[in-house]
């Protein structure tokens, strides 16, 4: 089986987080009753399932994350560091800059979890899932996504006829998770190519279903919170954080 290795995306400046963001790293935020950072419960729901090796690919005040979690042997796993210093900017550009900084090759298996995402997900069932579907790339879904916004009804003339209140989606929806397999490594250089920005999933996931690649949907049913905005961050109920992830620290 090939090596599992986790990529957490933890670099962005959380704009959408402002202002707390001016302060903190946007994984660093605290979470929880006990105000742990959010990148913990991450760190910690990899190592649950026995993801280990894992390199950070920082850039926006990382120096926040380094000194909190050092080489991760606190948290019994090995973390590297990937500093973001190439022009390419996105989610597959800081991948990408994580293999010509040679943390990952083409014969790994990769787990990129979006940092700012919190959940109970199975990930070692869905490596597995990845595994037996030999899939160049498996997505992490979730049914049942409310919208935060109301939904109007409008005709051609521009009239309403109705709003629909925090609808809840019919098809499913990602919730920041994928594993990739590390040859996906060498599309994402190809892609690169003359490109000033590049994207997992508005890019590199498309490109691989075009390709005739086989690209998997894990439907999961666990919880999942998307902690990038600010609205979000005030919702969050922090009592059902520290009920429904205490699992982790046990």
């Amino acid at each position: 089986m090939r090596k599992v290795k986790g990529l957490i995306l933890c670099g962005g400046p959380g704009t959408r987080l402002r202002p707390i963001t001016y302060y903190f790293q946007k994984t660093m935020i605290p979470i929880g009753l006990k105000q742990r950072p959010m990148l913990e419960y991450v760190v910690r729901l990899l190592k649950f399932h026995g993801i280990i090796d894992l390199a950070f690919l920082v850039n926006y005040k990382a120096e926040q994350i380094v000194n909190y979690f050092d080489d991760g042997s606190r948290f019994n796993v090995r973390i590297s560091y990937v500093r973001d210093v190439a022009k390419l900017k996105g989610t597959a550009g800081s991948v990408l800059n994580a293999y010509k900084q040679g943390v990952v090759n083409p014969e790994d298996t990769l787990i990129v979890y979006y940092g700012d995402i919190l959940t109970t997900i199975d990930v070692g069932d869905l490596v597995k899932y990845h595994f037996d579907k030999q899939a160049s790339a498996t997505i992490a879904l979730a049914s049942g996504f409310t919208v935060r916004v109301g939904l109007a009804d409008v005709d051609n003339s521009g009239k309403i006829h109705g709003f629909v209140e925090k609808p809840e989606l019919e098809k499913p929806v990602s919730i920041g998770i994928m594993v990739l397999n590390g040859d996906t490594l060498l599309d994402v250089e190809r892609l690169s190519k003359g490109k000033r920005r590049l994207d997992l999933m508005g890019d590199l996931v498309p490109h691989l279903i075009g390709a005739g690649k086989p690209v998997y949907g894990y439907l999961s049913k666990a919880f999942w919170y998307d902690v990038g905005s600010m609205e979000a961050y005030e919702k969050l109920n922090h009592r059902l954080i520290e009920k429904s992830l205490s699992f982790l620290f046990k």
